[in-house]
Order: C-alpha cells, then structure tokens, then sequence
C-alpha cells in the first residue's frame, strides 16, 4: 500500500476478497501475498495469517 510499514490487524477468519473490503481496496488493484505465495480473492485466510498488500504496477510497452 501506499505506506509499506503500515500494519493492521484484522480478526476473524474470512477470505481475501472480504478483508480488502473492510479495508477499503479495491482487488483489482493490488496482489495479496502470504509466505511468498500469490493469493486469489477466494483464499481462505486464518486469523494468524501475515499478509502482504502491494499495488499493482504494469509498464507500457513501446
């Protein structure tokens, strides 16, 4: 995200999709990440889960 030292804690367990609801994202423009590996919307996520939040960033072409 914009502050990439930013941490937030959410509860509860629920998916991807709901937790960048609650915080305001919009998916289509961010990768959600945990342990290295690329997550979908529908990802299932425990409470004790880390995850990281980066924006997407494309380049055009010539």
């Amino acid at each position: 995200m914009r502050n990439p030292d930013r941490e937030l804690e959410v509860r509860g367990d629920r998916r991807v999709r709901e937790v960048l609801e609650e915080l305001g994202v919009d998916p289509d423009t961010v990768l959600v990440i945990r342990s290295g590996e690329l997550l979908t919307r529908e990802t299932h996520l425990g409470e004790a889960d880390e995850l990281e939040i980066r924006p997407v960033i494309s380049g055009g072409g010539r």
